[in-house]
């Protein structure tokens, strides 16, 4: 199976078994959104989603966030991970786009980076979950999954490298939605310690699952 054949069997699967695929994270707008993803670095969506409606609460808007002090957030993002650089990362994010951006939340991603606590990652799944930009944000799962089915080559070793492959192959209308069935896969089929390859419908042209196949019968 080539390359090409591979992401249409992926994409075709994907289209039919998983025809709506959204963040599992709860917002209602940019700037809760950014605030959740900021949260989400190295932590599950589930504590997030315990966590973000008690900071919106009480920050409702960029621009009161943005007048937060370190010790009134923290006790709200405490059972987060990394809770003393997110709060300074919301705190600095809110200042800085109501300094420098009117008090909207930009959508490109060179405008995104230069807030406190976004990388190109989380620029990447602001564009394309709001705006719907062909944007491909990459994190363990997306990296993973895309490794083992088979999706962009061994030589692909960085979150950048992998993106690159992805948005190359899969329809521009398309990439805001295969971030999305990347990381159900990941999070919920393909496991990283003990991927359900029983229970897997792309296993059929899985690279991964071709190998270890192959080597319980060899």
């Amino acid at each position: 199976m080539t390359r090409a054949e591979k992401y249409s069997a992926v994409i075709d699967y994907f289209n039919t078994n998983m025809p709506v695929a959204e963040t599992e994270l709860l917002f209602g707008d940019p700037y809760q959104l950014l605030v959740a993803v900021i949260l989400s670095a190295q932590c599950t969506d589930k504590r997030v989603n315990m966590t973000t409606p008690a900071i919106f609460d009480k920050y409702p808007t960029v621009q009161t966030m943005s007048h937060a002090e370190f010790d009134d957030l923290f006790p709200l993002i405490k059972s987060i991970s990394y809770p003393n650089n997110k709060t300074k990362h919301l705190i600095g994010m809110a200042r800085k786009i109501v300094n420098d951006f009117e008090g909207k939340v930009p959508m490109t991603v060179d405008e995104l980076v230069q807030l406190p606590g976004v990388g190109r990652k989380t620029a990447n799944v602001i564009t394309s979950v709001i705006d719907r930009q062909p944007n491909m944000a990459v994190d363990t799962h997306v990296f993973r999954v895309s490794h083992r089915i088979g999706l962009v080559p061994a030589t692909a070793t960085t979150p950048l490298a992998v993106e690159k492959h992805l948005v190359k192959h899969i329809p521009e209308e398309l990439i805001h939605k295969a971030h999305h069935w990347l990381i159900l896969h990941g999070r919920y089929t393909c496991l990283a310690r003990n991927p359900k390859c029983d229970q897997c419908g792309i296993r059929d042209f899985c690279s991964f699952y071709r190998k270890t196949t192959t080597r319980k019968t060899g």
